[in-house]
């Protein structure tokens, strides 16, 4: 299989991972109350205030997810001489202790985003702060301190949120300085000129700006690929990690492209959920991971942030639990008709994945059909069963079977791990499912002969195989039943 253990796995390779952090940090302030009233001085709410917190934000929301991770972020930014800038000082501290390096520009007004919520629902966003481009000298000082923190990272992640720390020359000399090490370099981007980002591994642009960077629509799947890969070819970028909301995300790399599906099953604030998917797949590649696998852990990580309120952090402990109780909960959602089940295998195969098949009555569910599932699940990453109805049991086994009826013998067969979506048919065989699906392996007992098999010429034709698994003697349903039936007499 290729889910739940492997990515729960992979998460343990964030912890301890290098990553360098330049961007533009914020000051993030959440001021919480309540509203009862309406202004009788103009038409709007009138927020009784309970608390106030002060949080990192911008790229130190990156840090603060890296830190969360376990991973070993260093952070370079630049703050100004005034209370937000000591508080964000004091933050870093507490995020990484001494790994946070902050220029300090004394003209300089810090940036601040002021959200007054009320009842998990934002009222209002007041910024300040200064916009305008640091100087050529602390530019030059900025891209000294990188120089020095990157002889350690493995990861260089550029968090530009357009407040005049990174501009083109910048840029350039950080990613000319991270290519000459070895270092990826992960770009969260702001503007219409991706151009400026040439170089960079990975850019991650939510779909409103990849939609401006490339001046192509990117709503449907195969739009967001033709402007993923657009900007990737005209700016000189090796992958894009498109970002789209509840219709999860899309990886653009030179092979090709695959489409991740939401995690998120309720939200409540998507403040800072960039902020998320960049920690973590900077931290997963810094770990070693795919870039692939790393969106995938991401994919999850941002289905958590976005049902906290606040610019929120995930943790491996609630990335882990979140895999294993989506992989509890969606055990029932294995059941699909012929449709459901088609449009699934597509989005397994633009993920790359392998689609398996086998099939059968499954009317008792015993060791050698066990065996059976084991010996075709480690021959692909996606298992497909087709189960014979009711009707089709009857035909083929007699009257009095099935001993279960087709809803309890699926509901069996979607409970294994192994079993990725059961498919229940009413033919005698399965020939129409198996053309409808085309799997890339077939797999049934070694009892047929492989000129037996139904669908194995058809399969065999595009290239796919048919697999013969080991027989698992002394075990059969009729035998059971006929066991029962003389204990019974």
């Amino acid at each position: 299989m290729y889910d739940t253990e492997d990515l729960s796995q992979a998460l343990e390779k964030l912890g301890g991972s290098r990553v360098l952090v330049i961007g533009d940090v914020i000051l993030d302030r959440f001021v919480h109350g309540r509203v009862e009233r309406i202004s009788p001085e103009a038409p709007v709410p009138v927020m009784q205030v309970e608390r106030d917190d002060a949080m990192l934000g911008g790229a130190g929301n990156v840090v603060r997810n890296l830190a969360g991770l376990g991973a070993r972020p260093a952070f370079i930014s630049v703050i100004g001489d005034d209370a937000a800038g000591r508080a964000l000082q004091k933050l870093v501290g507490e995020a990484i202790g001494d790994r946070g390096h902050l220029l300090l520009d004394r003209s300089r007004e810090n940036s601040i985003k002021e959200r007054h919520v009320a009842l998990h629902q934002h009222l209002l966003r007041v910024d300040r702060g200064t916009t305008s481009p640091i100087s050529d000298a602390l530019a030059q000082a900025l891209v000294g301190s990188a120089e020095e923190q990157l002889e350690e990272a493995k990861v260089m992640v550029l968090s530009d949120y357009g407040n005049g720390l990174l501009g083109p020359a910048t840029i350039q000399a950080l990613i000319g300085a991270a290519r000459s090490r070895g270092c990826s370099i992960v770009v969260d981007p702001k503007g219409r000129d991706f151009g400026r980002y040439r170089g960079a591994s990975l850019v991650t642009p939510n779909r409103r700006e990849l939609t401006e960077a490339s001046g192509l629509p990117a709503g449907s799947d195969d739009e967001v690929v033709a402007a993923a890969r657009l900007v990737a070819t005209s700016c000189g970028i090796d992958s894009v990690l498109a970002t789209r909301s509840e219709q999860g995300m899309t990886l653009y790399e030179r092979g090709g492209a695959r489409h991740l599906e939401a995690r998120a099953r309720e939200v409540f604030d998507v403040s800072g959920a960039g902020d998320t998917v960049v920690a973590v797949v900077a931290a997963g590649i810094a770990g070693g991971l795919s870039i692939f696998d790393a969106a995938r852990l991401a994919n999850v990580a941002a289905g958590i942030v976005v049902g906290k309120v606040g610019t929120a952090v995930t943790t491996p402990g609630e990335i882990v639990q979140t895999l294993y109780a989506q992989e509890f909960m969606t055990a029932g959602n294995k059941i699909a008709g012929l449709n459901e089940a088609r449009a699934r295998v597509q989005r397994w195969r633009q993920a790359g994945l392998k689609i398996g098949f086998t099939n059968g009555c499954f009317d008792l569910l015993h060791p050698g059909h066990v065996s059976l599932l084991a010996q075709a699940g480690a021959r692909c990453h996606r298992l497909i069963v087709g189960l014979n109805s009711d009707d089709s049991v009857r035909r083929l086994k007699g009257e009095g079977r099935p001993v279960q009826s087709e809803i309890a013998r699926a509901t069996v067969l979607s409970s294994l791990a192994g079993v990725d979506c059961v498919v229940i048919f009413n033919e005698d065989t399965p020939e129409g499912v198996i053309r409808a699906l085309r799997p890339e392996i077939l797999v049934k007992g070694a009892d047929y002969k492989i000129e037996e098999v139904v669908g194995g010429s058809f399969v065999q034709s595009y290239g796919g195989e048919v697999m013969l698994a080991e027989f698992f003697p002394g075990h059969s349903t009729s035998g059971t039943i006929a066991k029962l039936s003389n204990r019974g007499g």
